[in-house]
């Protein structure tokens, strides 16, 4: 059974458009799939419908009901801030440990692939101790975790981008794949900036995401790097 999870150099970037399409592709390849997004901001009534949480239950193409909400996404908050904010100003937070035994569970089961998708970007604080970062790798002491990095393609991204990669591997995860999307277009084409990351990142498998319009090529395989 594989683990993947999901994170990136900052927030907005396109993580959950990724993590669907990987879900959905690794559905139409037969597999069981199992999808959390355990901690997730900016979610109301209101735009319910449009959340992370709704996506990737669509994309597992199970009912939107009060149980498969709490069953992917345990942990969630109004203000569109980062987690440990959020929970402060509701008067709650996010339980460290807690939410490792939630994720830990979600391994289990007769499913073949895990999918987790992270809050923000990689360094964003959980609560007062712990960022995105350590969430990752305490699974990753207890089973190999494989590391889908979304990064964009605007102007600094490749700094932020290597940056993101140096941080992972001072804990010592290595991503398996870095994905490029493209949400806007910026001023340099998504080849020329997927070649310069990729110089300074030797060994790290790069996949192109282009901004999806309807002349836009067809969404490219996010399987094959991580399984």
């Amino acid at each position: 059974m594989k683990t993947i999870f999901v994170t990136a150099s900052g927030t907005e970037l396109g993580k959950t458009f990724v993590s669907t399409a990987l879900v959905r592709q690794l559905r139409a390849q037969g597999l069981k799939v199992r999808a959390l997004k355990p901690v997730v901001s900016d979610i109301t009534a209101d735009n319910y419908a449009g959340s992370d949480t709704a996506l990737i239950i669509e994309a597992l193409g199970e009912a939107q009901d009060e149980k498969t909400i709490d069953a992917v996404s345990p942990w969630r908050f109004e203000p569109a801030l980062s987690p440990d904010m959020a929970a402060r100003r509701e008067g709650r937070s996010i339980d460290f440990e807690e939410l490792i035994r939630f994720c830990e569970e979600g391994r289990k089961g007769d499913h073949d692939v895990t999918v987790i998708e992270g809050v923000g970007g990689l360094m964003v604080p959980l609560d007062d101790q712990h960022l995105v970062r350590d969430w990752m790798a305490r699974l990753a002491q207890t089973a190999p975790l494989e590391i889908a990095v979304v990064v964009g393609a605007y102007l600094g991204t490749v700094s932020h981008s290597l940056t993101t990669l140096s941080t992972l591997r001072e804990v010592g995860l290595d991503p398996k794949v870095v994905i490029v999307s493209e949400r806007d277009p910026g001023p340099v084409p998504l080849a020329e900036t997927m070649e310069t990351i990729a110089r300074f990142a030797p060994g790290v498998n790069f996949i192109g995401v282009p901004q999806q319009t309807e002349d836009a090529p067809a969404m490219p395989d996010l399987t094959a790097a991580l399984l």
